[in-house]
């Protein structure tokens, strides 16, 4: 058995095992032992939790709160909406669509982190939605359909999977001549980094055609250690780029100097910022979310002229129709015949010729 094996045959799922780790408090208990609701985490992320804060952001991300009964701005059936299952067009559940040259191919429903704020909560948190993922069935899908030229392998976690499923997803995906990429969305480079083995690498190795691309999920500076800069590197050295996709999460990563620390501490781990997700509407996760105006702030006040571009990710709503960019909006303060008038992070202006189509 391999050390991420054990990580998951140990998993940190009952008031036992998370007593190990912290000092469980009564709403905490209360929130575990009341709510039908799945959770838990690996043995590794269970350690970086503070013992005694029940508002450590890991511990947040992980434990379950009694706030999530409450719903106020959720949307029932919300993946349903979001994932456009509820159309004329027929599709197998594994696929889900918002573009017409991508889809996103759910392979699993189960994670090694049970994230308290997964937009796919209904499914795979608390378990009220029944989709089938036939892996067969949704490889059918996009061979019979050729405007498809990019997929998103997603779950759950698909780095769950075993090497040879993967290996046979892969292989079987770049058998498909109208397909140009194929990405993974996976949290293990964060959860779970002993994942990232000499046997995945073989699998994801390689000059090929239909390149692979690596998103992650790391929201708060604290979950990047020396483990995960080790796999972030090994999968760089075989031909795999890593992307971030943080969520903004209030009183977790909603604040200048911890956004920025987040997102500058990524680039020395070498991922590349790339997405903030506004918290979706997804029922019972309202404790979390903040202002939509939040995001493009805290880009303008922490990243923007602050540091290096490079840390700087593109701020967007996911929605039905797709992402929706919410970028900070004072850079043109004035336009005329003549000349437009810039504003930067700072609040100075500069004038900028006006060029005539």
């Amino acid at each position: 058995m391999e050390l991420w094996q054990e990580q998951l045959q140990d998993f940190v799922h009952t008031l036992e095992r998370l007593k190990r780790h912290i000092n469980v408090t009564e709403q905490e208990e209360q929130a575990i032992t009341e709510m039908p609701t799945r959770w838990g985490t690996t043995p590794y992320f269970a350690g970086l939790m503070d013992r005694d804060d029940p508002n450590c952001p890991i511990r947040r991300q992980v434990v379950p709160s009694i706030q999530e009964q409450q719903n106020k701005y959720g949307i029932p059936n919300y993946l349903i909406w979001k994932e456009n299952r509820n159309t004329d067009e027929v599709r197998p559940d594994s696929i889900a669509r918002q573009y017409t040259d991508r889809v996103a191919f759910t392979v699993t429903d189960v994670c090694a982190n049970y994230c308290r704020h997964c937009f796919r909560k209904e499914l795979v948190v608390d378990q009220e939605l029944k989709l089938r993922f036939d892996v067969e069935e949704g490889l059918d899908w996009i061979r019979e359909h050729p405007e498809v030229r990019d997929v998103l392998i997603t779950g759950g976690d698909p780095f769950l999977l075993s090497d040879d499923k993967l290996d046979y997803l892969i292989r079987k995906l770049r058998e498909m001549p109208h397909l140009q990429m194929i990405r993974f969305g996976t949290r293990t480079p964060i959860v779970l980094p002993h994942r990232i083995t000499n046997g995945l690498r073989k699998v994801l190795s390689g000059r090929h055609d239909i390149p692979i691309w690596i998103n992650t999920q790391c929201n708060h500076p604290r979950e990047i250690t020396d483990l995960t800069a080790q796999g972030i590197y090994d999968l760089l050295t075989c031909g795999v780029n890593v992307g971030n996709q943080a969520v903004l999460l209030k009183g977790i990563n909603d604040d200048v100097e911890t956004f920025r620390e987040l997102h500058q501490k990524l680039l020395t781990v070498r991922i590349r910022p790339y997405y903030v997700f506004y918290c979706e509407p997804a029922p019972g996760i309202d404790h979390f979310r903040t202002p939509v105006e939040k995001g493009a702030e805290l880009i303008r006040d922490a990243i923007r002229g602050h540091t290096t571009g490079l840390a700087q990710p593109m701020y967007v709503i996911a929605t039905r129709i797709g992402k929706i960019p919410l970028m900070p909006d004072y850079y043109i303060q004035a336009k005329n015949e003549k000349e437009y008038t810039l504003r930067n992070y700072q609040g100075k202006t500069t004038p900028w010729p006006t060029i005539s189509e």
